[in-house]
């Protein structure tokens, strides 16, 4: 019996759900409306919870709609927030390079990930956004902040979601590792489903 689930024919649309998380005022939706609509706006409103956008990307010639969660940054709504974790595909971090508490907080929005996440991945995709490089009061060196994802394992990229700069790269870089991820998962549960068991039959007995 073929399995029932989505299928990995590159023809197919694979849908993945990203989701950004990071501190109060990193700029988040900015970097999220700068890749889907290619628009900056210097005034977005405070994200209370969650918001959805999406888009549709080719990767690897396989066609990905991409479900892109963005997430408050308040303290007080990080119960509300760390609900939205299940079910993403991939995690994109963001701090601020003038900031230096939200680059600080990345350990605990990691950590508050990772933990919540099922099934819990150490490799799970994941980027780092440092944003806001077209400001020069810059109080994160890009070597601090490098070393911190090289520790990680974590890919590393400097944007600015203002003058558009990293800002698709860094995305596509992260929905490859989705897709990677979600070929690999789905290739192992194709696996484990259509595996013969003959040999578990009970024997009959000669006597």
């Amino acid at each position: 019996l073929v399995p029932q689930g989505p299928s990995m024919d590159a023809s197919k649309k694979v849908d993945l759900k990203i989701i950004i998380i990071g501190a109060l005022g990193v700029g988040k939706t900015s970097l999220l409306h700068q890749y889907v609509h290619k628009t900056f706006y210097e005034d977005y409103r405070t994200t209370l919870g969650a918001s959805i956008l999406t888009k549709v990307v080719a990767v690897d010639n396989t066609p990905l709609k991409l479900q892109i969660w963005d997430t408050g940054g308040q303290e007080r709504f990080r119960s509300m927030v760390s609900t939205f974790y299940k079910g993403s595909d991939g995690c994109m971090l963001a701090f601020d390079v003038t900031d230096r508490e939200s680059f600080e907080a990345l350990d605990n929005w990691r950590d508050d990930f990772l933990e919540k996440v099922i099934p819990r991945e150490q490799d799970f995709p994941m980027v780092v956004l440092g944003n806001k490089i077209d400001i020069c009061d810059r109080q994160v060196p890009k070597e601090t902040a490098s070393a911190w994802c090289k520790e990680k394992d974590i890919p590393y990229f400097e944007v600015s979601a203002k003058n558009n700069i990293n800002v698709a790269e860094a995305f596509e870089t992260l929905a490859k590792q989705a897709l990677t991820t979600y070929k690999g998962i789905f290739e192992s549960y194709l696996t484990d489903s259509i595996k013969l068991t003959p040999n578990d039959k009970p024997k009959k007995s000669c006597c």
